[in-house]
Parts: C-alpha cells; sequence; structure tokens
C-alpha cells in the first residue's frame, strides 16, 4: 500500500486507542439486583392445616420442577405437555419477541463501532485552460475512496442503550419461560377437566342405571298394587332428572378436548380419538418439597421479567443523562481522482483526510431534562410494579399451599359421605321393596348420593387443580429445555467505572 495512505490509517489507530481510555466513564446510575422479603418459611406448611386426610403434602426441600407434570405417572399427560411446547401459538409468538429483542440489540450495537462508507463518482467538468477563461471543452473526472466516521461513546449513552437492549433479551426470555409455565399448567388442567367430566359422565351413568332399575321396582309394585301412581311418577322424574345432567357432562368432555386440541396448535377436533376412551383423574405425588421462598426470584419467570424491565429502566436513566455531554466524533477518508478510469488504481491523484469534531447541546428546550425525568419516574414504576409482583408471587404460593391442603380434606370428607350415602340407598330400597318405607326416602337418598357423588368428582379435579396451581406458583417448569430457540444468557453490558456515591444514590433499586 502507498505510504501515504498508511498515515491517516496510524492516526486513527492511535485516536482509536487513546478513546479506550476514556469508555470506562459512563455517567447515570449503575443497576442493582433488587433483594426479596426476608420470609425464611411458607406459612402453609404449618404442621396443623395438614392431617391424616391429607395424602399428598407439601414439605420442605430442595424443589425439583423441571418436569412437574411427570409426578402425576399419566404418559398421555406428559405427551400432551410435551407436543405443546413445539406446537403452540403462544410459544411460537414468544420465540418471536426473543429474535425481535435480539434484533434490536444489533441495531444499538452498530452505533459503537466506526461506519465506513465506499463512494465513487463520475462527472463532466468544464476545461477554462485558455488565457481568456473561456471554455475550451469538457473534461472526465473520476472519484472513488472510502469515508468512515465514528462517534466515541465516551459518557456511555450508546452503551447504556446497549445495556437496555441486553436486558431486553432477557425479558423476552423470561417472558417465553413465563408463557411456557402457563402452558404447562393450562393444558394439565384441562386435562384434568376432560378426566374429571369423564368420571361425572361415568357416574351420571351409573346412578341411571340404579334409578331405573328402582323405577321398574316401583312399577312392579304400582301392578301388584302395593305402591300408588305417585311412586311411580316420583321414579320417572328421578331418572329424567339423572338423564337431563349427562348432556352437560358430555358438552363439558367435548369442551376440554377441543381446547386442548388448540392448545397444542392442532384443530379442535384433532384429540378426540384420543381421548374419547375414559381415563382416571391424574392423582398428584405423595410430597410436593416448595423450598424456600427467598428461591423464588429465580424460579419464577414473571419476577426475572419484572426485574429485567427494572434493569431496563435504570440504563434508559443513564443513556438520557448521557444527552447532556458532549458528543465527539471522528472522520476520515481515502480516495483517488483521476480523468481515467484505468487510472484509478495507478496513476490517479490520491488523498486523504482525518478530523474530529464535538456537538454540546446548549439550548434544547428542556427536552435533555424532561427526557431524564421521564426516564426516572418510568424506574420508579418499575420499581413498584417488581415489588408488587414478588408480593403477589408469594400470596399465589401461599393460597396455592392452603387450598391444596383443605381441598384434600375436603375431598377426604366427601369420600365418607358418598360411602354413607350409598349405604342409604341400598338400606331405603330393601325397605320399600319390603313395603317398610314410602318412596320418598329412597327418593332424597338416591339424589343425595348423586349430588355427593359428582361433588366428589369435582372436589377430586379440584386437588388436581390445586397441585398444578402449586406448582404453577412455584414457577415450575421454567428451566425445562425447550425447544427450537438458543436461549444463552446474554452477554453483560459493558461495565462501568465505579460509580460515585452520588451516583449511587440516584440507583432505583436501591430504594427496594
Amino acid at each position: 500500500m502507498n505510504q501515504r495512505l498508511l498515515l491517516p490509517i496510524r492516526i486513527l489507530f492511535m485516536l482509536t486507542a487513546s478513546t479506550f481510555v476514556l469508555y470506562g466513564c459512563m455517567v447515570g446510575p449503575d443497576y442493582e439486583r433488587p433483594k426479596m422479603p426476608d420470609e425464611t418459611k411458607w406459612a402453609g406448611l404449618d404442621p396443623a392445616i395438614t392431617n391424616a386426610a391429607t395424602k399428598s403434602k407439601p414439605v420442605d426441600g430442595a424443589v425439583v420442577l423441571t418436569q412437574w407434570w411427570t409426578t402425576f405417572n399419566d404418559p398421555l399427560l406428559t405427551q400432551l405437555i410435551e407436543r405443546a411446547a413445539t406446537g403452540n401459538f403462544d410459544m411460537a409468538a414468544a420465540e418471536a419477541r426473543i429474535r425481535q429483542a435480539r434484533a434490536r440489540r444489533g441495531i444499538v450495537f452498530g452505533g459503537l463501532v466506526p461506519n465506513v462508507d465506499a463512494f465513487g463518482s463520475a462527472a463532466k467538468n468544464p476545461d477554462f485552460s485558455n488565457s481568456n477563461g473561456g471554455m475550451v471543452g469538457t473534461g472526465d473526472l473520476f472519484t472513488a475512496g472510502f469515508d468512515a466516521s465514528w462517534e466515541l461513546d465516551i459518557f456511555g449513552r450508546v452503551r447504556r442503550n446497549l445495556e437496555a437492549t441486553d436486558a431486553g433479551i432477557d425479558r423476552a426470555i423470561a417472558d417465553r419461560r413465563d408463557v411456557w409455565v402457563s402452558l404447562a399448567a393450562e393444558v394439565a388442567s384441562t386435562y384434568a377437566q376432560v378426566r374429571a367430566a369423564q368420571e361425572q359422565l361415568r357416574t351420571a351413568h351409573g346412578n341411571l342405571d340404579a334409578q331405573r332399575d328402582t323405577q321398574s321396582l316401583t312399577r312392579k309394585l304400582f301392578d301388584a298394587g302395593i305402591v300408588g301412581a305417585l311412586d311411580v311418577a316420583n321414579s320417572t322424574a328421578q331418572v329424567e332428572s339423572t338423564t337431563s345432567r349427562i348432556p352437560a357432562f358430555e358438552s363439558s368432555v367435548r369442551e376440554g378436548i377441543y381446547t386442548l386440541s388448540v392448545l397444542l396448535g392442532q384443530p379442535p377436533a384433532t384429540l378426540l380419538q384420543e381421548l374419547s376412551t375414559p381415563a382416571p383423574i391424574p392423582t398428584p405425588p405423595a410430597q410436593i418439597p416448595v423450598g424456600l421462598p427467598s428461591e423464588l426470584l429465580q424460579r419464577r419467570p414473571d419476577l426475572r421479567r419484572a426485574e429485567a424491565d427494572l434493569h431496563m429502566a435504570t440504563a434508559r436513566v443513564g443513556a438520557a443523562v448521557a444527552e447532556q455531554y458532549p458528543r465527539i466524533s471522528l472522520t476520515g477518508g481515502v480516495g483517488t481522482q483521476t480523468t481515467s478510469t484505468t487510472d484509478l488504481v495507478g496513476l490517479a491523484t490520491q488523498y486523504w483526510s482525518v478530523g474530529a469534531g464535538a456537538t454540546l447541546p446548549l439550548f434544547e428546550g428542556g427536552r435533555i431534562q424532561s427526557n431524564i425525568a421521564l426516564q426516572k419516574a418510568t424506574t420508579d414504576e418499575a420499581v413498584a410494579n417488581y415489588r408488587k409482583a414478588v408480593l403477589i408471587a408469594l400470596k399465589e404460593v401461599e393460597v396455592a399451599l392452603i387450598s391444596f391442603s383443605q381441598q384434600q380434606t375436603r375431598r377426604a370428607a366427601l369420600n365418607r359421605t358418598v360411602d354413607a350415602n350409598r349405604d342409604a340407598v341400598g338400606f331405603a330400597t330393601e325397605l320399600y321393596a319390603a313395603g317398610r318405607t314410602d318412596f320418598l326416602n329412597v327418593l332424597a337418598a338416591q339424589r343425595s348420593l348423586l349430588d355427593s357423588m359428582e361433588s366428589l368428582a369435582m372436589s377430586d379435579r379440584a386437588v388436581v387443580d390445586q397441585s398444578i396451581a402449586l406448582y404453577k406458583a412455584l414457577g415450575g417448569g421454567w428451566d425445562t429445555q425447550l425447544p427450537t430457540i438458543d436461549e444463552e444468557p446474554v452477554t453483560e453490558a459493558p461495565q462501568s467505572a465505579p460509580a460515585s456515591d452520588a451516583k449511587k444514590t440516584e440507583s432505583a433499586a436501591a430504594t427496594l
């Protein structure tokens, strides 16, 4: 390369190296991770809440929630959740948001590196070479070269924006994980709804068969002149009443199957054949370790998302503050100029230029200060939202703990109720057949049995729903290896020099 062209390159290199000495300075508050409330144990683990009826107990211990749905020992449920991970459209949209966040980071990163443009031109210029100043003719002029410009991010404006976009990637990843936690819980809950509706349907058909037997007995007693027409009418009404319940259960089964199909990203009828055969309601495991409240921040994606929002807002305060300081730019260029295209490389006139410039805002009509105030207020909002999200997360776990334990106590009582009502139906039917009681006692016993059996099926489903709610409240499944997208942590934003005490007091997170 021509030695004259090496000179501007050396100058640019020296200027570039010197600017890195200044790059340790970034104005504005540095982000600090918020602290969790100082909770050492869940109140819902109080031994007074659990008893012998609590077959599945929440307990202290290391939490393993990666694939919590496998603890129900239902292979079909596991398959449905795994299929939802790849087929659900909310998941696909969340993946797209991650790609958007990464693309935004690339746009901002471009502001940290020099911009180089190539240029070329061709023109005809007038030739005034005679002594009278008249135009002799026209000549060709060809120019080609490179221009470069670089804004030195001395005060961290671009780096603060880059830090905000890094936090934006973290937010998008946490959002996708939150979508997944909710999706897994919704699939499991809907599956339990289908199985519970099928159990209610089976119960209704079983009671209907028993009531038809009673109806047949009543007709025989009526034909024998032992009972009146009122008993026949009452037995018929009971049969028809139970028959009227069946369509609602059948609709509930179909609705649940259609919902599951859509959650898997499939047309509504896709799972009809697969799920139409009744199966038991899933059973929660004997123990569900819940860990410590202080661990919730790492497990709950919505808390990680709220923290990323706070990080973004804090970084944008720094970017706004940096707008007050000078912007320093380096410019340079190299090129050739000739009257013939064949000489562009060889005999052309070569030139270069190196320069620097600075701009400092003097009057902006209050725009910069208003933007700083805006970003600080946005940070205060993010702080409030984060603190609220933490309290809501703690509350959701506590509610799930108490509801899960108490629903099991209710189910045990309903089990005893069903047993007692079944005995009552048997005794009343025997006494009625022997003519020792009227039909109203049989009718009341049958109704009580049907109601208690339906309540038991709903309680079985509620126990499963509450266990799912507990897993979800604990952030269960967020760390599952999800397909189709790389979720490696983003590179840490450039670290600033230690902030002064005055700067640290500006940190929004310090208010937590």
